[in-house]
């Protein structure tokens, strides 16, 4: 074993493998391999025959290429790396690993829509009479999604006062949101729906995301047409995607239904979500603990119905989950929820208090899901810090 191969409990082992884009030492571009805490850059040594997939430093030919060739490029991996030159990730700067094309964002939490409905409608049923009927959802801006390590600006926007005074700041309810997303690969013909069971020849890998949210900006905002510059400011994803093939062992079973669902999003033929630990931490200190086999809408249901009045998928198109929360206190994935709105402040290690971001603040989303033999697969990290406002 040499220094830069993964201990036996590495969550970044053979098994795992997940791909990346990184400036390389000699200042260019390269898509690279994860094995334990050194990458291998497939830029420079994967075979002739795949060459070009890589030429350009990002996934982009990769994700176009299509299942069979990500199955016989994973088939090359364990025998590559033992093999090629690593580099130390330490040494590495990391880039968006990908062009995004298309960005949506979906709400498939019940847990997470039920606590939004009873903070905001008190006096209502928690969930709107659509949300067990197909997965909701909006269109992001795909050009403000960052790769982990940005800085996040706290955004300026029109807010409301309890008085009713309109006003214009920075945003006083800055939020995150703790999510997995779905990076597309294969894309679609426009007005060809993706049925349930081509999810896997369409969706490449996933990453964690962190959908950045000023709650008092999208307050004022959203009636009647949901969010918009309380989300698009910036939307953070994990550097690493981690290949849909490294997950088979994290699959579970779709959480039982309780209203009747339209044959498009019938899953009972292909009943899987997947178990996904996600870890979301304050200044280095632990706060929540969302898990994402508790999601009421699976990938495949939220990629169904994405596509099921005929729009396209392109290479690079990204969706992710919406807010994971779990049914604890502590397994929530928003301040909004874990705070409650504001009316009870999270109170950290050193007894700062919290109830949504500070400047300075840093919030890091790391996850992990089961893989082989009982192993634990590391999904990489997400990590922002909050920076002022600008003047």
């Amino acid at each position: 074993m040499t220094a830069a191969d993964p201990t036996p409990d590495d969550q970044f082992g053979a098994a795992n493998l997940p791909y990346g884009s990184a400036i390389w030492p000699d200042g260019t571009r390269h898509v690279v391999v994860r094995i334990g805490s050194s990458a291998v850059s497939l830029t420079a040594a994967a075979p002739a025959e795949f060459a070009e997939l890589f030429a350009a430093g990002t996934l982009d030919a990769l994700l176009a290429a299509g299942r069979p060739t990500w199955t016989r490029v994973r088939a090359i991996l364990p025998s590559l790396i033992e093999t090629a030159d690593r580099v130390p990730l330490a040494g590495l700067p990391m880039t968006l690993p990908f062009t995004v094309g298309d960005y949506v964002d979906f709400y498939a939490s019940e847990h997470h829509a039920s606590n939004v409905g009873r903070l905001f409608r008190p006096d209502e049923e928690p969930l709107k009479p659509n949300w067990k009927h197909l997965p909701v959802g909006y269109h992001g801006r795909a050009g403000t999604v960052v790769v982990s390590g940005t800085p996040v600006r706290r955004p300026n926007g029109q807010t409301r006062g309890a008085d009713g005074t309109i006003g214009f700041g920075p945003s006083r309810r800055l939020d995150i949101e703790a999510e997995l997303g779905f990076v597309v690969g294969t894309g679609s013909a426009l007005g060809q729906p993706v049925p349930l069971a081509d999810f896997a020849d369409h969706v490449f890998g996933v990453c964690l995301v962190n959908d950045w949210s000023a709650r008092d900006i999208q307050a004022w905002e959203y009636v009647p047409l949901g969010p918009f510059l309380g989300k698009s400011f910036a939307t953070s994803v994990s550097a690493w995607i981690t290949p849909l093939d490294a997950l088979t062992a994290a699959r579970v079973p779709a959480p039982a239904r309780d209203v009747p669902l339209l044959p498009y999003l019938d899953d009972r033929a292909h009943p899987w979500g997947l178990d996904v630990a996600v870890e979301v931490r304050l200044n280095g200190e632990l706060i929540s603990q969302p898990p994402f086999a508790s999601m009421y809408w699976t990938g495949a249901q939220m990629l169904a119905h994405m596509t099921v009045n005929g729009a396209s998928l392109r290479p690079g198109d990204l969706f992710a989950s919406g807010t994971i929360s779990g049914p604890a206190p502590e397994q929530r994935g928003s301040l909004l929820e874990l705070s409650w709105g504001g009316a009870e402040p999270i109170t950290l290690d050193n007894d700062d208090t919290r109830t949504f971001l500070q400047d300075g603040d840093e919030i890091v989303l790391t996850a992990s899901a089961p893989g082989p033999d009982g192993a634990r697969l590391g999904l990489g990290e997400v990590r922002g810090r909050i920076t002022p406002a600008h003047p």
